[in-house]
């Protein structure tokens, strides 16, 4: 009898451990299901932390339009996505909206045909607060550090993904910010790295809208931080204006600037488009490379550094995963197909530094022939172009005051090869630019096109007291 319920027993407990093996293997199969035809109810990586998003654009003035369209934009795409407004930071100059020249007051627009993107943005950060020392404490959750604004900043813990997008003017090794000192790469790598040792966040993703953009990463930032990057150029390019006046694809005729930058609403109108949950950072990676370049000697490399890996990530990791969102609007094109030079063909795009160019002949050719306001539209022109030239000989000369008319140019054109940042010695980079500005004057948007001068001279052994004898010489004493 005591062997027949040993037996009966034996033989449930076998039964129960079958059960339990074809259960678990149906929810594997269904999972599998799932994975493949798209019905899994979430994305691969994690979302159970707090999403937050700091965005900045860099500049000030009406001719900068673009950049703080931008960030508008960016900022109604991850609000439709789901972030909340208190884990988005924006940093702004706010003096465009409201603008005398803005044809419409109270609305930004960021393409063509674009709906108003600036209602209801946040004014976290505005006017003498948009500066490198509140950015970096901003990221850091460093809230005892912030000087003026609204004191938010980005506090994170170790389950948290971060998006950071920055527009505006960039040169090597330097992104402009409107006021006080601009953001060094060798800060702004500082910063990640004191981000990464406190451990609060999981993975960032970091995009850059500027020129030389890749300057701020190449040979600086480690692939084992967890931030991806993507920069709009390499470290030795322009980047592209878009939605120009006279091109192919311009804005409505009472805008004198341009409306965006390329490889900002390339990804901006990707994104407008597809649904976050399933496409990924490399999805729109290679989108936005083939749109950014599409002009051949015309266009940019979109590049790639850090922790390339995080790219297999939904953008819904970084942009919101809110499950209502529409993505039914297509992406415009924004660059001419036709090529630089073709018959009738007009590029849609500018080269960063010339879009200011492009905004004061658009004031000369629309103000009345033998008007006051032609006049003053044709002066000002005069003068942009007039400091240009001043600028380049001027920083020629220096270069031939230190190396030689013969060794001169080949020193301060030399760019080093791929994988290397443009200086060893980044002390000695920030001093040579103040001493030159010290002597010469404070490099302008397009001056700073010449930063790469200042790194070439550090990575020749050039020190301060040879600059100052170069500078004095050529400017005048101070």
């Amino acid at each position: 009898m005591a062997c027949f319920h040993i037996s009966t027993i034996f033989a449930l407990l076998l039964a129960l451990i079958l059960l339990t093996q074809n259960i678990a293997e149906c929810r594997v199969t269904q999972e599998t299901l799932n994975t493949a035809f798209g019905t899994s109810k979430g994305p691969k990586h994690s979302t159970e932390g707090t999403q937050w998003a700091v965005l900045v654009a860099g500049s000030n003035g009406y001719y900068n339009y673009r950049h703080q369209a931008d960030i508008c934009h960016a900022y109604q795409i991850l609000k439709s996505g789901g972030l909340k407004d208190e884990n988005i930071i924006v940093f702004m100059y706010d003096d465009i909206a409201l603008n005398e020249e803005n044809p419409k007051k109270g609305i930004i627009i960021n393409n063509p045909n674009g709906s108003d993107v600036y209602k209801g943005v946040p004014k976290d950060y505005t006017g003498e607060a948009v500066n490198t020392h509140n950015l970096l404490a901003a990221i850091l959750g460093n809230k005892t550090a912030i000087k003026g604004g609204s004191g938010k900043v980005v506090n994170s813990g170790p389950n948290d993904s971060i998006f950071i997008y920055y527009a505006d003017h960039g040169s090597p090794g330097v992104l402009t910010m409107p006021t006080g000192e601009d953001l060094y790469a060798k800060d702004l790598i500082k910063t990640l790295k004191k981000k990464h040792e406190s451990g609060t966040y999981k993975s960032m993703v970091i995009y850059v809208e500027a020129c030389e953009a890749g300057s701020m990463f190449e040979g600086l930032l480690p692939k084992d931080w967890n931030i991806y990057v993507t920069t709009a150029s390499n470290s030795d390019e322009s980047s592209w204006a878009t939605y120009c006046p006279g091109s192919d694809d311009p804005p409505p005729s009472e805008y004198d600037t341009c409306l965006g930058d390329l490889y900002s609403v390339a990804w901006m109108e990707d994104s407008d488009a597809h649904n976050f949950q399933t496409e990924t950072l490399e999805q729109q990676y290679e989108v936005v490379k083939a749109r950014t370049l599409a002009g051949g000697d015309e266009g940019s490399h979109v590049m790639q550094y850090g922790s390339v890996d995080l790219d297999k990530d939904p953008l819904s990791v970084y942009m919101g995963s809110n499950p209502s969102r529409h993505w039914t609007k297509p992406p415009r094109k924004s660059h001419s197909s036709k090529g630089k030079g073709g018959k009738g063909s007009k590029s849609s795009i500018v080269e960063q530094h010339d879009a200011d160019i492009l905004y004061l002949q658009q004031k000369v050719r629309k103000a009345p022939e033998g008007s006051s306001k032609r006049a003053q539209a044709q002066k000002e022109l005069d003068e942009a172009l007039s400091h240009r030239k001043h600028v380049d000989s001027t920083i020629e000369a220096i270069g031939e005051a230190i190396f030689g008319a013969n060794q001169g140019f080949e020193v301060l054109k030399t760019v080093r090869p791929s994988g290397q940042p443009i200086v060893d010695d980044w002390d000695c980079f920030k001093t040579l630019v103040g001493t030159y500005e010290e002597y010469c004057g404070r490099l302008s948007t397009y001056g700073k096109k010449h930063m790469r001068v200042f790194a070439n001279m550090c990575n020749a052994g050039v020190h301060k007291p040879q600059l100052v004898e170069a500078a004095s010489l050529v400017c005048g004493e101070k």
